[in-house]
């Protein structure tokens, strides 16, 4: 099974965890070869998710949010042997009101076009940010 966006019921979960403060977002994105435009245009996925980030970029700076982290895999060590992703990010927004401002925003709503048909799987993951540990247990 693969996973291009969230369900309604997924949104309306996410939207009562208000609490407050930032939130972290993990995604891990796989790309299409080719992408998959509704008007048919010819673009790879990595070109079409470009796009995308470059649409996207503006709205997420103008809420306040950034990208945190990137890092490209390298292997998989525990998990899945046949799951790899072509990008791993985590953005930071200000709170989960931010993220819910952005997906409505007619100008994110435009480059979102551009993600649908670059990404053939993906995987996003709120998060709590948390301090820094003595360890990997806390």
């Amino acid at each position: 099974m693969t996973y291009t966006s969230f369900s309604k019921d997924d949104f309306a979960a996410f939207r009562a965890n208000d609490r407050p403060g930032p939130i972290h977002m993990l995604n891990l994105v796989k790309l299409r070869d080719k992408a998959e435009y509704p008007d048919g245009r010819d673009a790879t996925g990595a070109e079409a998710y470009a796009a995308y980030g470059t649409g996207s970029q503006k709205v997420l700076e103008r809420l306040g949010g950034r990208i945190v982290w990137r890092g490209a895999m390298e292997q998989m060590l525990i998990g899945p042997q046949d799951e790899d992703w072509d990008l791993c990010f985590i953005a930071e927004y200000p709170g989960p009101g931010t993220f819910a401002e952005m997906i409505k925003d007619p100008e994110y709503r435009e480059a979102m076009v551009h993600r649908q048909a670059g990404v053939s799987d993906s995987r996003l993951i709120r998060m709590a940010p948390l301090p820094t540990g003595e360890n990997f247990g806390g």
